[in-house]
C-alpha cells in the first residue's frame, strides 16, 4: 500500500472531544471545548490537557488549579462546537448554551449536569509546550450517569453516545463492540455439548 509523507504534524485522529469547566478565585465561571486530552496514569489516576495560554479558561484553571472534564454526548454537537469557537472573554457561553452546572464533591468547580459523565481534577503540573501548554492533572472524582452503569457496576459508556473529533468533524461514538480486551489470546469457550463429550471421555478413560 502506497503511503504520503508528511512533514513534522499531528495527524493523531480520532480524538475524545470534552467540555472543560473551570472557575477563578472569584467566582468567575467559564466552559470550553478541548480536543487534546487523554489518560496518562492509573494510580494515581490522571489525565492531561493542553491549553492555548491565550484562553480564558487556561487564566482560570491556573488560578485555582482544578477542573471537570464534561464527557458531552452527541446530542450536545452543536453546544461543544458552539464552546469551541466562541471566546469566553466576550460571551457566556455556560449561560447561553442553558447548561445545568451542579457543584462538585472534591473541587470548588462545578460540572456540566447534561454530560453523562463528568471528572473532577486537580492539577498538579504545568509544562510549556510551544502552542499549548500541558496541565496534568489528578482525577479525584466523577459523576457518572446512573443508566449507564448495569447491575454488575460495570461502566457502559457506549450507552452515553459520547463524541469524538477527527480532522474536523464530529462523530458519534458506535455502540457495537468488534472485541474486548485480551480477546486475542483468550482460550475459545467450549459448547456445552462438548464439554459434557469430554468429561465423558475423561471418566471412560479412568475406568479403562
Amino acid at each position: 500500500m502506497n503511503k504520503v509523507n508528511f512533514k513534522g504534524s499531528v495527524v493523531l485522529n480520532p480524538v475524545p472531544v470534552v467540555l472543560i469547566t473551570s472557575r477563578n478565585k472569584e467566582g468567575k465561571e467559564n466552559v470550553f471545548t478541548v480536543g487534546w486530552t487523554g489518560t496518562i496514569c492509573t494510580k494515581p489516576p490522571m489525565l492531561s490537557i493542553s491549553i492555548r495560554p491565550e484562553r480564558l479558561s487556561y487564566e482560570y484553571i491556573k488560578d485555582t488549579m482544578e477542573f471537570v472534564v464534561n464527557m458531552p454526548s452527541s446530542n450536545m454537537v452543536k453546544a461543544v462546537d458552539y464552546c469551541g469557537v466562541k471566546p469566553g472573554r466576550k460571551f457566556n457561553k455556560i449561560k447561553e448554551m442553558g447548561f445545568t452546572m451542579r457543584e462538585s464533591e472534591n473541587i470548588n468547580v462545578p460540572y456540566i449536569n447534561e454530560c453523562p459523565v463528568s471528572i473532577e481534577c486537580k492539577v498538579k503540573q504545568i509544562i510549556p509546550l510551544g502552542t499549548h501548554d500541558m496541565f496534568i492533572a489528578e482525577v479525584v472524582g466523577s459523576h457518572i450517569n446512573e443508566s449507564l452503569i448495569d447491575e454488575k457496576g460495570k461502566i457502559h459508556f457506549e450507552k452515553g453516545n459520547l463524541l469524538t473529533y477527527c480532522h474536523g468533524e464530529y462523530y458519534k461514538m458506535p455502540q457495537n463492540s468488534i472485541g474486548s480486551f485480551g480477546f486475542s489470546v483468550a482460550k475459545k469457550k467450549l459448547s456445552k455439548a462438548k464439554k459434557s463429550s469430554k468429561n465423558i471421555n475423561k471418566k471412560n478413560k479412568k475406568s479403562l
